[in-house]
């Protein structure tokens, strides 16, 4: 996967941006989850300041990957449309504190790095946005597997063995 390193304090400081598109492809643990690895992500970073002061990241990740559905085995597209706050703490003390502090779980607190990589981060999100088990709304008709109604339970089967 390539990367995209930022010195996240002086990003935020200096509320820089910055936006790309990649491949799904180059997103190795997510291509783990997908049918296929077609699409690309859109994504875009703004540094800035949480009203307490504090540096923050505001993150939007936007795209389409395939999975599979679990219901009928069969491809289907999953858009990924998310928006997130990440605030970000020297260490992972800080970055507790911040947490019970903010008592907001629309922000996430994070340790921030002179060698944060937006990639990573981008990554994250999109796993993030899939779903635990992937299904279409509606399967495609004739796409549904059929239960044959004459198969013996396997409890069934299991008492018989007693």
């Amino acid at each position: 996967m390539s990367t995209y390193l930022v010195n996240s304090t002086e990003f935020c400081r200096q509320s820089e941006q910055a936006s790309g598109t990649t491949s799904v492809a180059e997103f190795e643990r997510l291509r783990a989850d997908l049918h296929d690895h077609s699409g690309q992500l859109r994504w875009s970073f703004q540094g800035g300041r949480h009203p307490e002061g504090l540096p923050m990241l505001s993150m939007t990740v936007q795209g389409e990957v395939r999975l599979i559905c679990q219901r009928c085995l069969t491809p289907f597209s999953q858009p990924i449309e998310s928006q997130s706050r990440l605030v970000l703490a020297a260490d992972e003390v800080q970055a507790e504190q911040i947490e019970e502090r903010l008592e907001d779980e629309n922000i996430d607190v994070i340790v921030g790095s002179t060698t944060m990589d937006l990639l990573m981060l981008v990554e994250d999100e999109a796993l993030l946005s899939l779903p635990l088990s992937p299904r279409h709304e509606v399967c495609p008709e004739g796409a549904q597997l059929t239960v044959d109604s004459k198969l013996e339970s396997p409890f069934a089967i299991l008492k018989k063995l007693r």
